[in-house]
Protein backbone atom coordinates (compact mmCIF):
# COMPACT_ATOMS: atom_id res chain seq x y z
CA UNK A 1 0.00 0.00 0.00
CA UNK A 2 2.69 2.26 1.16
CA UNK A 3 4.73 1.51 -2.12
CA UNK A 4 2.65 3.22 -4.63
CA UNK A 5 3.60 5.60 -7.58
CA UNK A 6 4.06 9.01 -6.36
CA UNK A 7 3.32 12.41 -7.85
CA UNK A 8 5.64 15.07 -8.18
CA UNK A 9 6.42 18.62 -8.80
CA UNK A 10 7.00 19.42 -12.60
CA UNK A 11 10.15 21.62 -11.73
CA UNK A 12 11.87 22.94 -8.34
CA UNK A 13 10.38 26.72 -8.93
CA UNK A 14 6.82 24.76 -8.46
CA UNK A 15 8.01 22.97 -5.14
CA UNK A 16 8.98 26.67 -4.31
CA UNK A 17 5.99 28.80 -5.07
CA UNK A 18 3.34 25.56 -3.52
CA UNK A 19 5.48 25.33 -0.17
CA UNK A 20 5.54 28.78 -0.17
CA UNK A 21 1.83 29.12 -0.54
CA UNK A 22 1.51 26.57 2.38
CA UNK A 23 3.60 28.89 4.40
CA UNK A 24 1.90 32.35 3.36
CA UNK A 25 -1.44 31.94 4.78
CA UNK A 26 -4.25 33.80 7.07
CA UNK A 27 -1.51 33.51 9.96
CA UNK A 28 0.80 35.89 7.83
CA UNK A 29 -1.88 38.77 7.15
CA UNK A 30 -3.21 39.20 10.40
CA UNK A 31 -1.44 37.21 12.73
CA UNK A 32 1.79 38.31 12.46
CA UNK A 33 0.82 41.98 12.56
CA UNK A 34 -1.13 42.31 15.47
CA UNK A 35 1.97 40.10 17.33
CA UNK A 36 4.81 42.84 15.99
CA UNK A 37 1.78 45.31 17.15
CA UNK A 38 1.84 43.76 20.65
CA UNK A 39 5.65 42.67 21.51
CA UNK A 40 7.45 46.21 20.36
CA UNK A 41 6.86 46.53 16.23
CA UNK A 42 10.84 46.55 15.62
CA UNK A 43 12.24 44.37 18.06
CA UNK A 44 9.70 42.17 17.29
CA UNK A 45 10.44 42.02 14.05
CA UNK A 46 13.91 41.63 14.39
CA UNK A 47 13.53 38.63 16.45
CA UNK A 48 11.51 36.53 14.69
CA UNK A 49 13.81 37.11 11.28
CA UNK A 50 16.54 35.71 14.08
CA UNK A 51 14.52 32.75 14.68
CA UNK A 52 13.55 32.20 10.91
CA UNK A 53 16.66 31.46 9.69
CA UNK A 54 17.66 29.58 12.94
CA UNK A 55 14.98 27.45 14.13
CA UNK A 56 12.63 27.87 11.16
CA UNK A 57 14.99 26.71 8.80
CA UNK A 58 16.23 23.75 10.97
CA UNK A 59 12.63 22.47 11.36
CA UNK A 60 11.58 23.01 7.77
CA UNK A 61 14.70 21.78 6.02
CA UNK A 62 14.55 18.20 8.27
CA UNK A 63 10.33 17.78 7.52
CA UNK A 64 10.98 18.44 3.86
CA UNK A 65 13.90 15.92 3.84
CA UNK A 66 12.25 13.30 5.54
CA UNK A 67 9.58 13.67 3.28
CA UNK A 68 12.07 13.25 0.00
CA UNK A 69 14.05 10.69 1.70
CA UNK A 70 11.27 8.13 2.36
CA UNK A 71 8.67 9.13 -0.51
CA UNK A 72 5.96 8.86 1.51
CA UNK A 73 3.23 10.62 3.54
CA UNK A 74 3.61 12.04 7.24
CA UNK A 75 2.07 8.31 8.48
CA UNK A 76 4.67 6.16 6.73
CA UNK A 77 7.45 8.85 7.18
CA UNK A 78 8.26 8.58 10.55
CA UNK A 79 7.69 4.58 10.67
CA UNK A 80 10.16 4.47 7.70
CA UNK A 81 13.25 6.42 9.97
CA UNK A 82 12.04 4.50 13.10
CA UNK A 83 9.45 2.03 13.60
CA UNK A 84 8.89 2.82 17.20
CA UNK A 85 8.32 6.43 15.80
CA UNK A 86 5.45 5.22 13.99
CA UNK A 87 3.11 6.82 15.95
CA UNK A 88 4.43 10.49 15.44
CA UNK A 89 3.13 10.36 12.03
CA UNK A 90 -0.43 9.41 13.41
CA UNK A 91 -0.20 12.46 15.63
CA UNK A 92 1.24 15.19 12.88
CA UNK A 93 -1.71 14.02 10.35
CA UNK A 94 -4.67 14.57 12.80
CA UNK A 95 -3.09 18.06 12.78
CA UNK A 96 -4.15 19.06 9.68
CA UNK A 97 -7.39 17.00 10.13
CA UNK A 98 -8.27 19.29 13.18
CA UNK A 99 -6.77 22.55 11.63
CA UNK A 100 -8.39 22.46 8.19
CA UNK A 101 -12.67 22.40 9.22
CA UNK A 102 -11.92 26.02 11.32
CA UNK A 103 -9.17 27.03 8.97
CA UNK A 104 -11.53 26.41 6.13
CA UNK A 105 -14.69 28.01 8.23
CA UNK A 106 -12.41 31.24 8.33
CA UNK A 107 -11.64 31.47 4.36
CA UNK A 108 -15.30 31.34 5.07
CA UNK A 109 -15.28 34.86 6.56
CA UNK A 110 -13.15 36.14 4.07
CA UNK A 111 -15.03 34.85 1.12
CA UNK A 112 -18.05 36.91 2.64
CA UNK A 113 -16.03 40.13 3.06
CA UNK A 114 -14.82 39.92 -0.12
CA UNK A 115 -18.30 39.47 -1.34
CA UNK A 116 -19.95 41.89 0.52
CA UNK A 117 -16.92 44.45 -1.02
CA UNK A 118 -17.07 43.46 -4.27
CA UNK A 119 -20.99 44.71 -4.91
CA UNK A 120 -19.93 47.95 -3.25
CA UNK A 121 -21.31 47.62 0.24
CA UNK A 122 -17.76 46.71 1.75
CA UNK A 123 -17.92 49.98 4.05
CA UNK A 124 -21.21 48.58 5.98
CA UNK A 125 -18.74 46.65 8.31
CA UNK A 126 -17.08 49.14 9.23
CA UNK A 127 -19.16 49.64 12.31
CA UNK A 128 -17.48 48.60 15.46
CA UNK A 129 -17.80 44.73 14.79
CA UNK A 130 -21.69 44.77 14.29
CA UNK A 131 -21.54 43.27 11.20
CA UNK A 132 -19.08 41.04 12.00
CA UNK A 133 -20.50 39.81 15.30
CA UNK A 134 -23.93 39.67 13.18
CA UNK A 135 -22.61 37.73 10.69
CA UNK A 136 -20.70 34.92 12.71
CA UNK A 137 -23.19 35.04 15.61
CA UNK A 138 -26.19 34.55 12.36
CA UNK A 139 -29.00 32.55 13.91
CA UNK A 140 -32.18 31.95 11.67
CA UNK A 141 -34.30 29.85 14.40
CA UNK A 142 -33.06 27.21 13.65
CA UNK A 143 -30.04 24.75 12.40
CA UNK A 144 -31.32 24.23 9.19
CA UNK A 145 -32.42 27.44 8.19
CA UNK A 146 -28.85 28.66 9.48
CA UNK A 147 -27.03 26.82 7.76
CA UNK A 148 -28.58 27.10 4.58
CA UNK A 149 -28.36 31.56 4.55
CA UNK A 150 -25.62 33.40 3.22
CA UNK A 151 -26.18 36.23 6.44
CA UNK A 152 -24.69 33.66 8.16
CA UNK A 153 -21.10 31.39 7.74
CA UNK A 154 -22.13 28.30 7.00
CA UNK A 155 -22.88 28.61 3.02
CA UNK A 156 -19.37 30.80 2.85
CA UNK A 157 -17.93 27.72 4.36
CA UNK A 158 -19.26 25.29 2.17
CA UNK A 159 -18.16 27.18 -0.99
CA UNK A 160 -14.91 27.42 0.46
CA UNK A 161 -14.17 24.00 1.07
CA UNK A 162 -15.37 22.94 -2.41
CA UNK A 163 -12.84 25.37 -4.23
CA UNK A 164 -10.28 23.81 -2.18
CA UNK A 165 -11.04 20.63 -2.80
CA UNK A 166 -11.48 21.43 -6.50
CA UNK A 167 -7.73 22.20 -6.57
CA UNK A 168 -6.40 19.18 -4.65
CA UNK A 169 -8.58 16.80 -7.43
CA UNK A 170 -6.49 18.11 -10.02
CA UNK A 171 -3.28 16.97 -8.11
CA UNK A 172 -0.13 18.10 -7.77
CA UNK A 173 1.07 19.22 -10.94
CA UNK A 174 -2.17 19.96 -12.86
CA UNK A 175 -3.72 21.28 -9.46
CA UNK A 176 -1.74 22.56 -6.62
CA UNK A 177 1.42 23.44 -8.51
CA UNK A 178 -0.61 25.60 -11.14
CA UNK A 179 -2.81 27.32 -8.40
CA UNK A 180 -0.06 28.31 -6.57
CA UNK A 181 2.00 29.35 -10.18
CA UNK A 182 -0.86 31.68 -10.56
CA UNK A 183 -1.61 32.86 -6.83
CA UNK A 184 1.57 33.16 -5.48
CA UNK A 185 2.67 36.04 -7.98
CA UNK A 186 -0.53 37.89 -7.72
CA UNK A 187 -0.34 37.87 -3.99
CA UNK A 188 3.07 39.59 -4.41
CA UNK A 189 1.65 41.93 -6.59
CA UNK A 190 -1.41 42.45 -4.49
CA UNK A 191 0.46 43.10 -1.07
CA UNK A 192 2.52 45.47 -2.58
CA UNK A 193 0.32 47.65 -3.62
CA UNK A 194 -1.87 47.83 -0.98
CA UNK A 195 1.22 48.49 1.48
CA UNK A 196 2.35 51.05 -1.17
CA UNK A 197 -0.85 52.80 -0.41
CA UNK A 198 -1.21 52.01 3.15
CA UNK A 199 2.29 54.04 3.38
CA UNK A 200 0.52 57.22 1.87
CA UNK A 201 -2.17 57.63 3.91
CA UNK A 202 -1.73 61.24 6.85
CA UNK A 203 -0.13 59.64 10.37
CA UNK A 204 1.30 56.36 8.70
CA UNK A 205 4.86 57.00 9.34
CA UNK A 206 4.73 57.11 12.53
CA UNK A 207 3.55 53.80 12.27
CA UNK A 208 6.16 52.68 9.74
CA UNK A 209 9.14 53.62 12.60
CA UNK A 210 7.12 51.67 15.04
CA UNK A 211 7.63 48.85 13.01
CA UNK A 212 10.93 49.18 11.82
CA UNK A 213 12.75 50.58 14.73
CA UNK A 214 13.58 48.18 17.02
CA UNK A 215 13.38 49.33 20.43
CA UNK A 216 14.98 47.25 22.86
CA UNK A 217 13.71 48.07 26.25
CA UNK A 218 10.19 46.37 24.83
CA UNK A 219 12.26 43.25 24.63
CA UNK A 220 11.66 39.98 26.96
CA UNK A 221 10.73 36.52 26.94
CA UNK A 222 7.71 36.81 25.70
CA UNK A 223 8.86 38.77 22.41
CA UNK A 224 10.83 35.15 22.21
CA UNK A 225 7.09 33.16 22.49
CA UNK A 226 5.36 35.09 20.33
CA UNK A 227 8.07 34.78 17.49
CA UNK A 228 8.36 31.84 18.00
CA UNK A 229 4.51 30.97 18.12
CA UNK A 230 4.17 32.61 15.38
CA UNK A 231 6.71 31.13 13.34
CA UNK A 232 5.14 27.73 13.49
CA UNK A 233 1.51 29.12 12.28
CA UNK A 234 3.52 30.71 9.40
CA UNK A 235 5.50 28.62 8.22
CA UNK A 236 3.62 25.00 8.01
CA UNK A 237 5.83 23.23 10.60
CA UNK A 238 4.74 19.99 12.55
CA UNK A 239 1.47 19.43 10.89
CA UNK A 240 2.59 17.17 7.94
CA UNK A 241 2.45 19.49 5.34
CA UNK A 242 6.19 19.99 4.39
CA UNK A 243 6.70 16.14 4.75
CA UNK A 244 4.23 15.48 2.19
CA UNK A 245 5.79 18.16 0.21
CA UNK A 246 9.12 16.89 -0.10
CA UNK A 247 7.82 13.28 -0.88
CA UNK A 248 7.22 15.26 -4.13
CA UNK A 249 9.60 16.55 -4.38
CA UNK A 250 12.33 15.61 -7.58
CA UNK A 251 16.13 14.28 -5.95
CA UNK A 252 17.72 16.52 -8.03
CA UNK A 253 16.84 19.62 -6.96
CA UNK A 254 18.50 21.50 -4.65
CA UNK A 255 17.00 21.06 -1.24
CA UNK A 256 19.07 24.18 1.20
CA UNK A 257 18.35 26.79 -1.81
CA UNK A 258 14.82 25.41 -2.03
CA UNK A 259 14.15 25.86 1.74
CA UNK A 260 16.34 29.14 1.95
CA UNK A 261 14.21 30.27 -0.61
CA UNK A 262 10.72 29.18 0.81
CA UNK A 263 12.07 30.66 4.16
CA UNK A 264 13.06 34.42 2.24
CA UNK A 265 9.15 34.36 0.75
CA UNK A 266 7.13 34.07 3.93
CA UNK A 267 9.11 36.63 5.86
CA UNK A 268 9.29 38.81 3.44
CA UNK A 269 5.43 38.15 2.74
CA UNK A 270 4.78 38.67 6.54
CA UNK A 271 6.87 41.64 7.10
CA UNK A 272 4.99 43.59 4.62
CA UNK A 273 1.56 42.48 5.72
CA UNK A 274 3.05 44.53 8.76
CA UNK A 275 3.76 47.16 6.09
CA UNK A 276 -0.15 47.04 4.45
CA UNK A 277 -1.60 46.79 8.14
CA UNK A 278 0.42 48.17 11.13
CA UNK A 279 1.17 52.19 9.72
CA UNK A 280 -2.52 52.36 8.55
CA UNK A 281 -3.74 51.27 11.40
CA UNK A 282 -1.50 53.30 13.56
CA UNK A 283 -3.10 56.04 11.52
CA UNK A 284 -6.36 55.35 12.08
CA UNK A 285 -5.92 54.98 15.89
CA UNK A 286 -4.06 58.26 16.52
CA UNK A 287 -0.52 57.32 16.74
CA UNK A 288 -1.04 54.27 18.85
CA UNK A 289 0.49 50.61 18.03
CA UNK A 290 -1.61 48.87 21.61
CA UNK A 291 -4.93 49.85 19.87
CA UNK A 292 -4.40 46.91 17.17
CA UNK A 293 -6.44 44.39 18.04
CA UNK A 294 -5.82 40.82 17.93
CA UNK A 295 -7.46 37.77 16.35
CA UNK A 296 -9.76 37.73 13.65
CA UNK A 297 -10.86 41.80 15.05
CA UNK A 298 -8.31 43.04 13.64
CA UNK A 299 -8.76 41.76 9.87
CA UNK A 300 -12.27 41.89 10.40
CA UNK A 301 -13.47 44.94 12.35
CA UNK A 302 -10.81 47.22 12.63
CA UNK A 303 -9.41 46.87 8.88
CA UNK A 304 -12.76 47.77 7.28
CA UNK A 305 -12.88 50.71 9.34
CA UNK A 306 -9.31 52.11 8.29
CA UNK A 307 -10.63 51.10 4.88
CA UNK A 308 -14.02 53.63 5.72
CA UNK A 309 -11.31 56.13 6.29
CA UNK A 310 -9.43 55.98 3.46
CA UNK A 311 -9.63 57.49 -0.26
CA UNK A 312 -11.08 54.80 -2.59
CA UNK A 313 -11.58 52.48 0.60
CA UNK A 314 -13.84 50.28 -1.11
CA UNK A 315 -11.54 49.53 -3.79
CA UNK A 316 -8.70 49.20 -1.16
CA UNK A 317 -11.14 46.83 0.82
CA UNK A 318 -11.76 44.71 -2.03
CA UNK A 319 -8.14 44.25 -3.14
CA UNK A 320 -7.36 43.30 0.01
CA UNK A 321 -9.59 40.83 0.90
CA UNK A 322 -9.10 39.37 -2.72
CA UNK A 323 -5.59 38.94 -1.38
CA UNK A 324 -6.10 37.24 1.66
CA UNK A 325 -8.46 34.73 -0.02
CA UNK A 326 -5.52 33.69 -2.40
CA UNK A 327 -3.55 33.71 1.04
CA UNK A 328 -5.86 31.66 2.75
CA UNK A 329 -6.24 29.26 -0.35
CA UNK A 330 -2.89 28.49 -1.05
CA UNK A 331 -2.71 27.23 2.80
CA UNK A 332 -6.05 25.40 2.76
CA UNK A 333 -5.17 23.38 -0.43
CA UNK A 334 -1.89 21.95 1.18
CA UNK A 335 -3.80 20.86 4.42
CA UNK A 336 -6.53 18.98 2.52
CA UNK A 337 -3.45 17.59 0.48
CA UNK A 338 -1.93 16.61 3.31
CA UNK A 339 -5.16 14.02 4.26
CA UNK A 340 -5.73 13.20 1.10
CA UNK A 341 -2.17 12.14 0.48
CA UNK A 342 -2.52 10.26 3.99
CA UNK A 343 -5.77 8.43 2.80
CA UNK A 344 -4.35 7.50 -0.52
CA UNK A 345 -1.08 6.02 1.12
CA UNK A 346 -3.03 4.07 3.66
CA UNK A 347 -5.94 3.09 1.84
CA UNK A 348 -6.83 1.50 -1.90
CA UNK A 349 -8.51 4.88 -2.84
CA UNK A 350 -7.27 7.17 -5.81
CA UNK A 351 -7.19 10.70 -5.68
CA UNK A 352 -10.46 11.64 -6.49
CA UNK A 353 -12.10 9.23 -4.25
CA UNK A 354 -10.05 10.05 -1.58
CA UNK A 355 -10.46 14.05 -2.15
CA UNK A 356 -14.26 13.49 -1.77
CA UNK A 357 -14.01 11.54 1.28
CA UNK A 358 -11.84 14.14 3.25
CA UNK A 359 -14.19 16.87 1.43
CA UNK A 360 -17.05 15.05 3.33
CA UNK A 361 -15.22 15.27 6.46
CA UNK A 362 -14.43 18.25 6.26
CA UNK A 363 -17.41 19.60 6.00
CA UNK A 364 -19.09 17.67 8.96
CA UNK A 365 -16.29 19.18 11.40
CA UNK A 366 -16.60 22.50 10.19
CA UNK A 367 -19.96 22.88 10.93
CA UNK A 368 -19.64 23.19 15.04
CA UNK A 369 -16.96 25.98 14.08
CA UNK A 370 -19.52 27.21 12.00
CA UNK A 371 -22.18 27.42 14.18
CA UNK A 372 -20.15 27.90 17.66
CA UNK A 373 -20.80 31.67 18.12
CA UNK A 374 -24.66 31.17 16.35
CA UNK A 375 -26.92 28.43 17.17
CA UNK A 376 -24.43 26.20 19.61
CA UNK A 377 -22.96 29.70 21.51
CA UNK A 378 -24.33 28.21 24.94
CA UNK A 379 -21.70 24.65 24.22
CA UNK A 380 -18.50 25.45 25.11
CA UNK A 381 -15.29 22.92 25.86
CA UNK A 382 -13.26 23.99 28.43
CA UNK A 383 -13.98 27.19 28.31
CA UNK A 384 -13.72 27.99 24.79
CA UNK A 385 -16.05 27.99 21.42
CA UNK A 386 -15.57 24.94 19.12
CA UNK A 387 -13.37 27.29 16.62
CA UNK A 388 -11.44 28.11 19.81
CA UNK A 389 -10.53 24.79 21.41
CA UNK A 390 -9.81 23.39 17.66
CA UNK A 391 -7.32 26.39 17.09
CA UNK A 392 -5.90 25.67 20.70
CA UNK A 393 -5.28 21.91 20.74
CA UNK A 394 -3.53 22.05 17.23
CA UNK A 395 -1.57 25.09 17.47
CA UNK A 396 -0.56 25.55 21.06
CA UNK A 397 -0.55 21.03 22.01
CA UNK A 398 -0.11 18.87 19.39
CA UNK A 399 2.46 21.05 16.68
CA UNK A 400 5.07 21.39 19.66
CA UNK A 401 4.49 17.90 20.85
CA UNK A 402 4.90 16.53 16.49
CA UNK A 403 8.08 19.26 16.93
CA UNK A 404 9.74 18.26 19.72
CA UNK A 405 9.46 14.25 19.12
CA UNK A 406 10.69 15.03 15.46
CA UNK A 407 13.79 16.78 17.10
CA UNK A 408 14.15 14.13 19.56
CA UNK A 409 14.05 11.06 16.67
CA UNK A 410 16.29 13.13 14.04
CA UNK A 411 18.90 14.61 16.63
CA UNK A 412 19.22 11.59 19.32
CA UNK A 413 17.88 8.56 17.52
CA UNK A 414 18.40 8.32 13.95
CA UNK A 415 20.94 11.14 13.66
CA UNK A 416 21.10 14.04 11.81
CA UNK A 417 23.36 12.46 9.26
CA UNK A 418 20.75 11.37 7.66
CA UNK A 419 18.93 14.94 6.63
CA UNK A 420 22.22 16.24 6.03
CA UNK A 421 23.13 12.80 3.76
CA UNK A 422 19.70 13.39 2.02
CA UNK A 423 20.02 17.56 1.64
CA UNK A 424 23.88 16.74 0.03
CA UNK A 425 21.90 14.48 -2.52
CA UNK A 426 22.21 16.26 -5.70
CA UNK A 427 23.72 19.41 -4.30
CA UNK A 428 27.07 18.01 -2.39
CA UNK A 429 27.40 20.39 0.22
CA UNK A 430 24.77 21.36 2.83
CA UNK A 431 25.95 25.04 3.76
CA UNK A 432 24.29 25.12 6.89
CA UNK A 433 24.91 21.83 8.59
CA UNK A 434 26.35 22.58 11.62
CA UNK A 435 23.68 25.25 12.65
CA UNK A 436 20.79 22.26 11.20
CA UNK A 437 22.75 19.92 13.88
CA UNK A 438 22.63 22.41 17.18
CA UNK A 439 19.28 23.16 16.73
CA UNK A 440 17.89 20.43 16.14
CA UNK A 441 19.79 18.43 18.87
CA UNK A 442 19.48 20.94 21.56
CA UNK A 443 18.14 24.41 21.09
CA UNK A 444 14.97 23.58 19.17
CA UNK A 445 13.99 21.24 21.86
CA UNK A 446 14.49 23.19 24.85
CA UNK A 447 12.59 25.89 22.64
CA UNK A 448 9.88 23.84 22.15
CA UNK A 449 9.00 22.64 25.80
CA UNK A 450 9.44 26.57 27.05
CA UNK A 451 6.40 26.48 24.08
CA UNK A 452 4.30 24.02 24.88
CA UNK A 453 4.45 24.24 28.65
CA UNK A 454 3.75 28.21 28.76
CA UNK A 455 0.88 27.34 26.63
CA UNK A 456 -0.33 24.82 28.78
CA UNK A 457 0.27 27.22 32.30
CA UNK A 458 -1.48 29.60 30.32
CA UNK A 459 -4.52 28.03 29.84
CA UNK A 460 -4.76 26.14 33.17
CA UNK A 461 -4.45 29.75 34.82
CA UNK A 462 -7.37 30.72 32.67
CA UNK A 463 -9.61 27.73 33.39
CA UNK A 464 -9.27 28.50 36.86
CA UNK A 465 -9.40 32.32 36.96
CA UNK A 466 -12.91 32.45 34.79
Amino acid sequence: MEQKSRSSFSSRIGFVLAAAGSAVGLGNLWRFPYLAAQYGGGIFLLVYIILAVTFGFALMITEIAIGRKTRLSCIGAYKALDRRFGFLGWIAAFVPVIITPYYCVIGGWVMKYLATFLSGNGLAAADNGGFFNDFIGFDAGSIPATMLDFSGPTPWFLIYVLLTALVVIFGVEKGIEKASRVMMPVLAVLSVVVAVYSLTIDGAMSGLKYYLLPDFSQFSASTVLGALGQLFYSMSLAMGIMITYGSYMQKENLLEHSVTQIEIFDTLFAFIAGLMIIPAVVAFNGGDPSQINNGPGLMFITLPMVFDSMHFGTIIGTVFFLLVLFAALTSSISLMETIVSVVMDKTPLKRTPATLLVTVVVLLFGVPSCLGYGPWASVKIIGMQFLDFFDFISNSVLMPIVAFLTCILIGHVVGTKVIADEVKEGAGSFHREALHRVMVRWIAPILLLVILGTELATKVFHLFTI
